[in-house]
């Protein structure tokens, strides 16, 4: 067994088994990934890439409200407003890297999406082999909120949903629940949020049937309907749209069609409270993404993006401040409206190249 010598308290390991655990720990935040976390992280999964004692490893949390809220952005806000530019790239640099670790890990991983798995929880948990969710899960990409645009690869994943699913998901930054996450190719297996901690049992133990997806298989269920999936006709006439101005057009004519008006209403509203550059950016992003060759490729594109979006504007600081600093829930977004932004943002955005790559 390789010896693994951790000073982060907010990861815990341990081995056992054949079964290698990695735990979030870091409560207060709900398990937000700052640096050393992510090292962490990424240190033990290069551990056990060769060891032969180690089969499977299970990513899970020690707090029971989720798996992890996102990235310390907070953090970040701090680097970019100081002027650390290059401290913020170190930051994506790490977590990009351990994001395409996951996916491209030679092990079976095992994420257990409980509770809150959003923003960088979904880099962790969407790109694991064996993705799970259960009656508590709430999962998201919320990044347009604070003047962002989905990463950690995310797009990949957004990308490869169903129909606009993808758009959807990523401009408006709505909330999945267990069989939405299923339905749209965010998570793999239902299991009963009771079951878990028997589930890492059987992990741990190796009983009959003996590989991952046959034992996971014994503890998964059907879940309820997805209510995203029962939407899906209108959420693809809306955002199929080619531009986020026409989305939001077509949204205000279906808020008026007496069966998804509500609904539509809905999304609308929240376009309207997310950073009007970062929705161009991320409209872009998405469907750019449809285009690349895997987690790789995405993960580039998304870290040339953030480099553009610091660049050209302070959306993610301010946006950062009114929802997590300061809290007043009142960013004042540049340009303010969807009207205001260029025509050519996305495309500009994504022909943009950061001075250093991410992959050398």
């Amino acid at each position: 067994m390789t010896d693994i010598n951790l000073t982060d308290e907010h990861v815990l390991v341990s081995a056992r088994g054949g079964l290698g655990r990695i735990t979030l720990n870091r409560p207060r935040a709900l398990n937000a990934l700052s640096l050393d976390m992510i090292v962490a992280i990424t240190r033990v999964l290069n551990a056990w890439r060769d060891d032969t004692d180690i089969e499977t490893v299970v990513i899970d949390s020690s707090d029971p409200r989720g798996l992890c809220a996102g990235g310390d952005v907070r953090a970040l806000r701090e680097a970019i407003i100081a002027g650390k530019r290059e401290e913020a790239a170190g930051f994506f640099r790490a977590e990009y890297a351990m994001n395409a670790a996951i996916a491209e890990y030679p092990k079976p991983i095992v994420a257990i999406a409980d509770g809150i798995t959003m923003g960088g929880g979904i880099g962790i948990a969407g790109h694991a082999s064996h993705r799970i969710v259960t009656e508590t899960s709430k999962l998201a990409m919320p990044e347009t909120r604070i003047g962002f645009t989905p990463d950690v690869g995310g797009t990949w994943l957004l990308a490869q949903a169903p129909g606009r699913f993808g758009e959807y998901l990523g401009l408006t930054g709505a909330t999945m629940n267990a069989a939405d996450a299923i339905a749209t190719g965010f998570a793999d297996y239902f299991v009963p949020a009771a079951r878990v901690a028997s589930l890492i049992d059987a992990l741990e133990t190796r009983a009959d049937p003996s590989t991952v997806t046959e034992l996971i298989l014994l503890f998964d269920e059907t879940a309820e309907p997805s209510p995203l999936l029962m939407q899906k006709e209108w959420i693809d006439d809306a955002f199929g749209r080619a531009s986020v101005a026409e989305i939001a057009e077509r949204l205000d004519e279906l808020s008026a069609d007496p069966e998804v008006g509500a609904a539509a209403a809905a999304a609308q509203q929240l376009l309207t409270e997310m950073s009007p550059t970062s929705l161009a950016v991320t409209l872009a992003s998405v469907r750019q993404a449809r285009t690349l060759d895997g987690v790789h490729a995405v993960l580039a594109q998304e870290f040339n993006l953030a480099d553009w979006l610091w660049s050209v504007s302070n959306d993610m600081v301010e946006g950062i401040r009114a929802q997590l600093v300061d809290k007043d829930r009142n960013p004042q977004f540049s340009p303010a409206t969807i009207a205001e932004v260029p025509a050519d943002t996305g495309a500009r955005a994504l022909a943009h190249r950061a001075e250093t790559p991410l992959w050398n």
